[in-house]
């Protein structure tokens, strides 16, 4: 059978789906009602057969279900007869980045809720923001969210473009392990370790973590009970991870087949899989299908390798789970996921065992099984009813009619509107005047952020050094030294956010502009990232130290390659960071110093 392929969602569609949502004929049940959903065709992900049953839910769980099971009096009845009852779908591998439409927290939160995802792993956030996506999360509508902390080797996969915050560089055992102590206090949900590099099998392997570190890694996330789930594509490094005990392997192996011994070295690890096969799809809208192009017909090989060895491990034993590195190119969020199950059945999986792939395996791997994932009594009410058979036709898990989660209606008739949904970023705060004078002795600014070094991304990058440093008698200074990376347009700089990892936007339309005191060797530029874009204005610095004040009407808009950028619009309203940041020649060096940043 030929599957349908992912549709992009767009801006329409997004909107009305939050339309739908919200045309409540009545309020969603609060979390002490009770829920009778009578007359559904129960797939519990047990590995039982569908039968029709009654569910009970009571106070966010799953009270009672079976046949017999009577509503109780005055319970909230939904009448499920000729629909199917699932639990809700997990994607263990997102990215909640922009991917076409939707495009921020809210928006991306609502697409998964409307496609019936119901728990979701996102891979893309540094540790600091944690906690406040974690209060963001908790005033809309939204899946539940794992968030992964990130580790990989200094010019791997994973650090090619981000800071040390947000991706820790590690290549020694114990630097691994360091690395996982020093997360593990933002109570991250699990670490994600990019351990093949960025090579895919087609080039020189020069940034893959080796096994000595890998498995450090693993040890000492184990014992602080994370699950590691790895970046790796390749059937050799497969077979590393397995032998590291790494938990799950987060992409396809596709370089080639897998053989019988491969597969069961795998699964002698206790090592699970998730294809991912959405993000590999070499049909997706947008890609060439020329196949006198080595590079094309090279994704469809790899494609084609992908699903046997997909099945092949299957096969073997090993757990295979869902993700699908939604948010990035031509994957989109929330139905990507519903896709992965076609893909899954069109890698020989049958549709049961595809939806148990993305219900009750997702859960048992992400160690959550004991609390959601099947429909049982006791479970967590995550639930999705369809218009359809999926466990016939695997294409029904488009059908959504109705999604619960912690046993509240949240999309489908009689759901309440989405109306946090439809903001784009937090509300803002008040700013305060001091940004920082470096003055905190735990390394942290004035405001209680961490600072982050920002040099070129690539594997050839700069290298810098930010450091706070005596200024004599008038306390510390931050100072920022540089060599500039041999390539077009080198830089270095270093942020300042002005929250707890950059997430909620402060309001300065109160102050002027930003001053600070700098001393250095030449042209610099203040940056301002705001929710809607980046500011930055030009400066200069001599050898000795001076004030410069830098009013806002003096930004002007770049893009996020540097360039300028005339549609973006000033508010004053959301900002997000303050950078201090410079350029040089290739080769070259740069120095500066900074000191008492402000509003004024």
């Amino acid at each position: 059978m030929k599957l349908a392929l992912t549709a992009t969602v767009s801006a329409a569609a997004l909107a009305a789906t939050l339309v739908l949502a919200g045309a409540a004929q009545a309020a969603a049940p609060a979390k002490s009602e009770v829920v009778a959903i009578i007359g559904a065709t129960v797939f519990d992900a047990t590995g039982a057969a569908p039968r029709l049953a009654n569910v009970v839910i009571r106070d966010g769980r799953i009270a009672a279900v079976g046949p017999g099971v009577k509503a109780p009096r005055g319970a909230r009845v939904i009448d499920a007869k000729g629909q199917a009852l699932l639990p809700g779908f997990y994607d263990l591998h997102t990215h909640w980045t922009p991917a076409g439409i939707p495009s921020t927290t809210p928006q991306i939160a609502a697409a998964y809720v409307a496609a019936g995802v119901t728990t979701v792993s996102d891979f893309n956030a540094s540790p600091e923001s944690f906690a406040p996506r974690r209060q963001w999360l908790s005033g809309l509508v939204a899946p539940h969210v794992n968030f992964a902390a990130r580790m990989s080797t200094p010019g791997g996969h994973g650090a090619d473009w981000a800071d040390t915050n947000t991706t820790k560089w590690v290549n020694t055992p114990e630097a691994a392990r360091a690395a996982v102590r020093v997360i593990a206090t933002y109570k991250p949900d699990l670490i994600k370790a990019f351990t093949d590099g960025w090579r895919y099998g087609v080039a020189p392997d020069n940034t893959s973590m080796d096994e000595w570190t890998l498995a450090a890694l693993v040890d000492e996330a184990h014992k602080n009970d994370l699950k590691v789930f790895t970046h790796t594509v390749t059937v050799d490094r497969g077979e590393a991870a397995a032998r590291a005990k790494v938990d799950v392997i987060t992409h396809s192996l596709q370089d080639r087949p897998l053989d019988a011994g491969e597969a069961a070295a795998i699964k002698a690890g206790g090592t699970a899989d998730t294809p991912t096969l959405a993000v590999y799809e070499p049909t997706k809208a947008g890609q060439s299908t020329d196949m006198s192009d080595p590079k094309v017909k090279q994704s469809f090989q790899k494609f084609d390798y992908a699903l046997a060895n997909a099945k092949a491990l299957h096969d073997a034993g090993v757990v295979v789970a869902l993700g699908t590195d939604a948010g990035m190119p031509g994957t989109p969020h929330g139905v990507s996921t519903l896709h992965e199950m076609e893909l899954l059945v069109r890698a020989g999986l049958t549709p049961s065992q595809a939806l148990i792939a993305g219900t009750a395996l997702s859960a048992k791997v992400i160690g959550q099984l004991d609390d959601r994932g099947t429909i049982e009594a006791g479970k967590r009410a995550d639930l999705v009813l369809i218009k359809g058979e999926p466990w016939k036709a695997i294409e029904d898990v488009r059908k959504t009619d109705r999604v619960f989660i912690d046993g509240k209606l949240v999309f489908g008739p009689g759901a309440p509107p989405m109306t946090a949904n439809t903001a784009t970023t937090m509300a803002a705060v008040p700013a305060k005047a001091q940004i920082d004078d470096f003055e905190r002795p735990d390394g942290r600014s004035s405001l209680d952020t961490l600072r982050n070094d920002d040099p070129d991304g690539g594997l050839d990058r700069t290298v810098e050094i930010s450091q706070v440093i005596p200024r004599g008698t008038d306390g510390h200074a931050l100072s920022i030294s540089a060599r500039m990376a041999m390539k077009a347009r080198p830089t270095a700089g270093v942020i300042i956010p002005l929250t707890r990892g950059s997430i909620q936007p402060v309001d300065a339309r109160a102050f002027k502009g930003v001053r600070f005191e700098v001393r250095g060797d030449g042209d610099y530029a203040l940056g301002v990232t705001t929710t809607g874009g980046r500011w930055s204005a030009p400066f200069s610095a001599g050898a000795a130290w001076q004030t410069v004040e830098v009013p806002f009407s003096a930004l002007k808009g770049l893009s996020y390659r540097g360039e300028k950028d005339d549609k973006a619009a000033w508010t004053g309203a959301d900002l997000t960071e303050v950078e201090f940041m410079g350029g040089r020649q290739g080769g070259a060096k740069l120095w500066m110093e900074v000191d008492n940043v402000t509003f004024y």
